[in-house]
């Protein structure tokens, strides 16, 4: 699975020393609040135009994706704080980029690999689609679509991430658990195929982004 991690943070040194270690790792970095699902947040407390407490405090309204707090406070209130209002870490300024990666990679496995997503996911819905994420049976409009597996796979990656580009590694690396070789016939044949199914329209689900990937269109 790629995640797509927002780190919003006022100092350009700390957002590009995290990006540097997270897209080594295979992580998605934002670093601006896009329309972009993101799977967890790294957020500084400290930041000009609204505090990290208070975009915590509103994100917590409606999401409760993974969140590690950033401070150059280290003192024991601000942690609890943070912690109190819904973080679910807290890394004190300056920090070891190990240590940093060590917590992401810990809290994203908490998360994602253990249950806590996967039992909120139980339904995916993107247009006329539904994917039951339990019984792993897809409908258009009420109706099963007879999928394989390679295509149900394809297509739960792409609703999990509606708006999202993956690039073709991605793809193949998500899909079929193994380290992305020359394959790009693999992945074309069996998109083709899955887009055949869905619609006559072969961009009305899936997308190709000429010289990036693929994209499940939200409208």
């Amino acid at each position: 699975m790629a995640y797509t991690i927002l780190v919003a943070d006022d100092e350009a040194e700390i957002r590009e020393l995290l990006r540097l270690y997270l897209e080594k790792d295979g992580y998605q970095v934002l670093s601006l609040l896009e329309k972009e699902e993101v799977d967890m947040v790294i957020l500084d407390i400290m930041m000009p135009e609204m505090d990290g407490y208070r975009v915590l405090k509103k994100l917590r309204e409606n999401s409760n994706i993974p969140v590690m707090m950033l401070s150059a406070k280290n003192q024991d209130s601000d942690k609890i704080l943070g912690l109190d209002l819904g973080a679910d870490d807290y890394l004190a300024k300056p920090f070891n980029p190990m240590e940093a990666m060590a917590r992401i990679n810990s809290n994203i496995r908490r998360f994602y690999s253990l249950g806590a997503k996967s039992r909120e996911l139980k339904q995916l819905q993107v247009k006329d689609l539904k994917l039951d994420t339990e019984a792993c049976v897809v409908y258009q409009k009420e109706h099963p679509v007879d999928l394989t597996s390679v295509e149900y796979k394809l297509l739960r990656l792409f609703m999990e991430h509606p708006g999202k580009v993956f690039t073709k590694q991605q793809v193949y690396e998500n899909v079929w658990g193994e380290e992305y070789a020359i394959a790009d016939n693999n992945i074309m044949v069996c998109i083709s195929r899955l887009r055949a199914k869905l619609s006559e329209d072969s961009s009305a689900y899936i997308k190709t982004i000429r010289g990036l990937g693929y994209r499940m269109e939200k409208e």
